[in-house]
């Protein structure tokens, strides 16, 4: 199960006057929707009798990750560490979670959220299976396993598609996979007693080209609604109806 060590949107403050976005108070977690996705992996993991692993790629600062997916169920969890202040796309993201994966050995099926809270780039799945040279499954939200053959339903759209494929194999799953129970006292103290392990990047093997971001982030703006305020006060409450109806309609709202 690969997860991302985000900022909780909740937290980030936007400057309505220069939209520059603040995270420096905001805290830090899994991403909202990988916890779905880690108890989705559990489900399957202990359908299968498997061993379920956390995985993450990130700065020293993403190392927190790993406590919280033992929490929530893993049997261990591995953190390829980058340099701090690495520049970190999904190219690179990709080729450093299939490298780790590859030295796991005997994986039989790796499970991506469909997108991460804070990019929802919908790219990292996908891109670790052609690495892997797996087949991949994406926008899954019914998820099983039996003997050596995957079975998902995947949402395209207004309908649904089943398909099957034989394992190895990458799934990208939506968050309505199921509910994401918070771990209890227990379980938290229980993460710190797991194997966790950190990985430098450098000890991956990955040539230069693979560490090299092919997509640079040259700005970072937060949304501001920008709301026209108009007040509909004149005439009685069918002429005031059509007036808002009429408005909505120039708009192109209606």
């Amino acid at each position: 199960m690969c997860v991302k060590w985000v900022a909780s949107a909740s937290d980030l403050l936007v400057d309505p006057a220069t939209r520059t976005i603040d995270a420096g108070r905001a805290h830090r977690a899994i991403s909202e929707y990988d916890r779905n996705t880690v108890e989705a992996a559990r489900v399957v993991a202990g359908h299968v009798g498997g061993d379920l692993v956390g995985l993450t790629f990130g700065g020293p600062e993403a190392t927190p990750a790993l406590k919280e997916v033992l929490a929530r169920g893993a049997d261990r969890a591995i953190h390829v560490v980058a340099p701090q202040g690495a520049r970190i796309d999904g190219h690179v993201t990709a080729h450093a979670l299939a490298a780790q994966i590859g030295r796991i050995g005997d994986v039989g099926l790796v499970l991506c959220t469909e997108g991460a809270s804070d990019t929802y780039a919908h790219e990292t799945g996908p891109r670790v299976g052609e690495l892997l040279g797996w087949p991949v499954v994406t926008n899954v939200r019914e998820l099983g396993v039996e003997g050596t053959t995957l079975h998902a339903v995947r949402v395209l759209g207004d309908v649904l598609e089943t398909v099957e494929c034989e394992l190895p194999a990458v799934v990208t799953v939506v968050p309505e996979i199921g509910p994401a129970p918070i771990p209890g006292l227990k379980a938290l103290l229980g993460a710190g007693r797991k194997p966790s392990e950190q990985v430098p990047v450098g000890d991956l093997g990955l040539p230069d080209h693979a560490l090299m971001p092919r997509t640079t982030v040259t700005s970072l703006l937060g949304f501001v609604a920008q709301r026209k305020r108009i007040r509909i006060a004149d005439g009685d409450a069918r002429e005031k109806v059509a007036a808002l109806m009429s408005g909505l309609a120039q708009e192109g709202v209606l």
